[in-house]
């Protein structure tokens, strides 16, 4: 291996951040996660009781919540920015609210990511914020025209309202200098914010990259998609790659509705995609970005390889790897350490509001092949370390 590339087992760089106790509680955690009951079902019974007003949410904020959230509001989430910027980590805000249904909820949202906009611009370790379009437009509403079924005139009105909240955000990015991240979501809706996307980058992104869309390798027609997007706009394009976060539903959904799942057939697969993609972004740099969001090592190093092949800068500001908070610390720190450019995911909200987010990372955890054993030794390794 070149001498220049990051090792993902120093475990001094990956978690010089954390106190022996701190790491206590991370074992903790992850060896919670190996209990099916407690995957499915406590995330469930953690909405319930918060809902009747139980005394448990400062339980869920000493646990789950402190691993993978930032704080319940932008102010809260200073500490981590700080923390992470002491190990040249970038901080993606990202307002982690869903499930909201109103019109009401879903300007009061806009506002909250408008205000992420603002603490990036003055702020210089978050180089993006991030949002889901499900976040500001109602789902069954983006369901029913992807599906192409004819909208009522007051639905077709909610559906400009609701781009026009999307357009606000990202016209605001511009006016900030700061990029922001379009999350991907069900395949199902999907279309309709790719659409949105490619609207936005086509308006924004005419000097620079400021608009970014997310491409889920897991789903088999997604490397096509970014071939296809690439090689026939004009304008930059940005792309955050990711594995994807809805696999179980997708299949069930698919099995369900008698229709061909869109999730790749295996695991090796999605590997090969997602390198495959990380290759073809970097080959187009002249007008393509890049973050790379992963936890997978394989492709960490892959990324680190691709930059030395094709003379690509470290600190080149068109190329970011990213990773989400709580998770993967043996990559983000140890490719910052090596003067990477790296991000971290910093999600935040209320504790009763981000219990879907929290639910999913139990979720996956619990079900990437390796996850929780690899993140189990590494943290076990530096105890034993500091003994």
């Amino acid at each position: 291996m070149n001498k220049g590339f990051p090792s993902f087992n120093n475990t001094e760089i990956a978690f010089a951040h954390k106190s022996p106790k701190e790491i206590n509680n991370a074992i903790m955690l992850f060896k919670a996660f190996k209990y099916p009951i407690l995957v499915n079902q406590g995330p469930k019974l953690a909405e319930w009781a918060l809902k009747l007003g139980l005394p448990i949410k400062g339980l869920i904020k000493k646990t789950v919540f402190k691993q993978f959230c930032g704080g319940e509001d932008v102010n809260d989430c200073s500490g981590t920015m700080k923390d992470l910027a002491t190990a040249n980590i970038g901080t993606i805000l990202d307002y982690s609210v869903e499930g909201e249904s109103s019109e009401v909820n879903f300007d009061a949202t806009m506002e909250e990511i408008l205000l992420t906009l603002e603490k990036s611009a003055k702020t210089e370790h978050i180089p993006f914020c991030v949002f889901k379009v499900t976040g500001v437009m109602r789902f069954e509403l983006m369901e029913k025209v992807q599906a192409g079924n004819k909208l009522s005139k007051e639905e077709e009105e909610e559906f400009q309202r609701a781009k026009k909240r999307v357009d606000t955000i990202c016209c605001r990015a511009t006016e900030v200098n700061t990029k922001v991240l379009i999350d991907a979501e069900e395949s199902w809706i999907q279309n309709v914010i790719d659409g949105i996307a490619l609207e936005m980058m086509a308006s924004c992104n005419k000097e620079k990259c400021y608009i970014y869309n997310t491409i889920q390798l897991y789903r088999h027609d997604r490397l096509e998609y970014l071939k296809n997007c690439i090689s026939t706009y004009d304008f930059f394009q940005g792309y955050k790659l990711v594995r994807g976060a809805y696999m179980e539903k997708e299949r069930e959904r698919a099995k369900v509705m008698n229709y061909l799942s869109p999730i790749q057939i295996d695991k090796k697969s999605t590997d090969k995609d997602y390198n495959l993609a990380l290759e073809f972004c970097i080959k187009s740099l002249s007008k393509v970005e890049l973050c790379a969001g992963t936890h997978n090592e394989e492709s960490s190093l892959y990324l680190c390889k691709l930059m030395e092949e094709h003379n690509i800068d470290k600190e080149d500001k068109r190329v970011y790897s990213g990773q989400l908070l709580g998770m993967s610390d043996h990559i983000s720190y140890n490719l910052a350490h090596a003067n990477y450019h790296v991000v971290k995911y910093v999600p935040y909200g209320p504790v009763k509001s981000v219990m879907p987010y929290l639910g999913r990372r139990a979720q996956e955890n619990s079900s990437i092949g390796g996850q929780i054993g690899r993140e189990l030794q590494l943290l076990k390794k530096e105890l034993a370390r500091r003994a």
